[in-house]
């Protein structure tokens, strides 16, 4: 149980609020409620351990709020909506979010999501130092070449194993099983957008490319 976590719902419609509070609260989460893109807003910025965000709010729309969050705050957000095209969940991604988790959905699989989320903000420990890249596990930083390096909590887990992993031609289920454990339920064609998103942060810019794609097979960094 995780009785000490508070998860944010933002969500307008109060039967799907009702039971995601009901179920979130069974599994020993501290939960709290909006019913629109403003009020979700500004509970977020509050700084809950993690933010389950629908798309289709009244007086914000959730794309809104979650840039608005990502400004000022590295909470783990969860998207939660019925639109689930491709250029919604990337859309989404960009702005920021961690997750995205389409309607209709099992508890079971919100709930693993929200779990490996949360996993994602324990503290680690030491530093991981490779050629010109310092990963800072207890300050959650990254530093190349002196410069800091912005990373949303999913890119820089995905990061962090691949350092851990170096000389090992990652598939993307490796990935998956390694990042994001047994939990994660999701399109395993997203890490190609992870791993994108990582690239235009760690490598572009910088001659020595970090990040090495091993064509029909994955992804590696190696020495």
């Amino acid at each position: 149980m995780e009785s000490q976590r508070t998860v944010l719902v933002v969500e307008d419609d109060p039967a799907i609020r009702r039971v995601l509070q009901l179920e979130l609260e069974h599994e020993g989460y501290h939960v709290e409620t909006a019913v629109d893109g403003l009020s979700g807003l500004e509970k977020a910025l509050k700084e809950p351990d993690l933010v389950i965000l629908d798309l289709m709010l009244p007086r914000m729309d959730g794309f809104e709020v979650c840039k608005r969050i990502r400004a000022k705050s590295k909470v783990p957000i969860v998207m939660l909506t019925a639109r689930d095209a491709v250029a919604d969940r990337v859309a989404g991604l960009d702005l920021g979010a961690d997750d995205y988790l389409t309607k209709p959905f099992s508890t079971e699989e919100l709930l693993a999501r929200v779990r490996a989320r949360l996993r994602e903000r324990e503290p680690q420990s030491n530093l991981i130092e490779y050629r010109d890249v310092v990963m800072d596990r207890d300050r959650h930083e990254v530093r190349r070449a002196g410069n800091s390096i912005p990373l949303t909590a999913k890119e820089y887990c995905l990061l962090e194993y691949l350092l851990l992993h170096r000389n090992k031609v990652h598939t993307r289920d490796e990935l998956f099983n390694g990042v994001w454990g047994n939990d994660f339920l999701g399109d395993s064609n997203l890490i190609d957008v992870y791993i994108r998103y990582l690239r235009a942060k760690i490598d572009d810019g910088y001659e020595d490319k970090l990040i090495t794609t091993v064509r029909g097979v994955g992804y590696a960094i190696k020495d």
